[in-house]
């Protein structure tokens, strides 16, 4: 099955895009603030080691994730056709 362009999508198929982006949004942002939270405790307790360098590559690859720049984009298209 091929990948349409995302503004060559309906409005149906947007949304329902959109819902599936935001669950994945949502996932997402509770990994980064888990890990987040491993970097405070580890400066806190000052554990400059493997505990404070793994999430940040963790926390560095999730927010250059390609599906992250979808997200961004599918936003854009529904608040440019006023769909919510």
């Amino acid at each position: 099955m091929e990948q349409k362009n995302l503004s060559e999508l309906t409005n149906e198929e947007l949304l329902l895009e959109a819902k599936d982006m935001k669950s994945f949004s949502i996932i997402n942002a509770f990994i980064i603030g888990f890990l987040a939270g491993i970097l405070f405790i580890s400066v806190y307790f000052s554990a400059y080691n493997l505990s404070l360098l793994i999430p940040l590559f963790l926390i560095y690859k999730l927010t250059n994730d390609p599906k992250n720049k979808k997200a961004k984009e599918i936003g854009m298209l529904m608040k440019e056709r006023n769909l919510q």
